[in-house]
């Protein structure tokens, strides 16, 4: 129920009052996780599009989450990156869930997407990607450097030590805050998510206070100055391996 989906969130993002820079939602936060593509895909013009542009505008920040979209006779889990202005960035989920068969219903992204607000780089991902270190790797002073590493997550409470390590993980060997957004709740299928979202900074520490099985909103304030520091104080990346990804 899509309408029913985006009049919960707008009342929700109807609550924060804080001034903020970025407002993250999670994975297909429009439909729920499935694998009916296509049934509920929309096109990029399509209602949840519209909504996301028109929530930006109103809160004057970056709104973020994934839905189905179809394009090209394609259905991909597509994380939008919607700006105030109403313009966007893209990226289509690259990891595919085989155990649930996404990979029968959704067509896997190819490329990554690092996107700039305010002198930060963010690396966006969603939720399988978490599992796969390489395609999440930060490489100093090249165009897969970043500041900060985004997970937008359908990850179920049955696999939470699996998010909550893996995300403490990329944290570490990334030396960049991470921030890990999971839905809450049981869904279609009686499966049972517990959220564990989580704020990182870059020694793996918590800064959020996310609660398990409970719906919550949260402010979070990340300091540049602090990640550039440490990163001087603790150059590991000069001892970085290098590798190639292939498509």
């Amino acid at each position: 129920n899509v309408d029913a989906n985006l009049n919960f969130f707008t009342d929700k993002i109807s609550r924060i009052k804080e001034q903020t820079d970025v407002i993250v939602l999670p994975e297909m936060f429009s439909t729920g996780f499935t694998m009916s593509s296509k049934t509920v895909a929309e096109t990029m013009s399509g209602k949840a599009i519209q909504w996301m542009r028109q929530q930006a505008a109103a809160k004057n920040c970056v709104l973020t989450g994934s839905i189905i979209t179809k394009e090209k006779g394609k259905y991909y889990n597509r994380l939008i990156w919607m700006r105030p202005d109403g313009s966007f960035e893209k990226y289509d989920k690259r990891h595919l869930f085989r155990m649930a068969n996404e990979q029968k219903y959704y067509s896997k992204g190819k490329q990554k997407l690092i996107v700039e607000l305010k002198g930060w780089k963010i690396c966006l991902m969603v939720c399988y990607d978490l599992r796969f270190p390489v395609w999440s790797r930060r490489v100093a002073n090249t165009e897969n450097d970043y500041d900060v590493l985004l997970y937008v997550a359908n990850w179920p409470e049955r696999r939470n030590h699996a998010w909550k390590s893996l995300l403490v993980a990329r944290a570490i060997e990334n030396q960049s805050y991470v921030l890990g957004l999971n839905r809450v709740g049981l869904d279609g299928n009686n499966i049972n998510y517990s959220g564990d979202s989580a704020v990182l900074n870059y020694l793996g520490e918590p800064m959020s206070n996310f609660s398990s099985n409970k719906e919550s909103i949260e402010t979070t304030t990340i300091s540049k100055k602090q990640l550039l520091d440490f990163r001087k104080s603790f150059p590991a990346e000069l001892d970085a391996d290098s590798f190639e990804i292939k498509q």
